[in-house]
């Protein structure tokens, strides 16, 4: 699979800097921003705020770190559901 890195311009604290990232990250991380219903600007601001390394290093581990907690996120709620759907099939105790 051969994803291109783009370099593309974003204003962060009201000064324009460029970050080059390949297209899937820049597709999810664009959908991260829609879910938490904030602009570009705002999310790679905070991102900016927390790094230690580049920026583009930088929004890369934030989208996998996203992604890593919302699947140990679907995890827990699976095991939650199976721990209900266990209950609910174990025969009640006589009093």
């Amino acid at each position: 699979m051969k994803s291109s890195i783009v370099k593309r311009s974003i204003v962060i604290d009201g000064h324009k800097t460029s970050v080059s990232l390949e297209d899937a990250f820049w597709t999810d991380l664009k959908n991260i921003v829609n879910t938490q219903q904030k602009t570009l600007s705002e999310l790679v601001t905070q991102i900016d705020k927390t790094r230690e390394g580049n920026l583009s290093s930088a929004i890369r581990l934030f989208v996998l770190d996203h992604f890593r907690n919302e699947y140990k996120r679907m995890e827990l709620a699976k095991a939650d559901l199976s721990a209900v759907g266990a209950e609910r099939r174990t025969p009640a105790s006589p009093p």
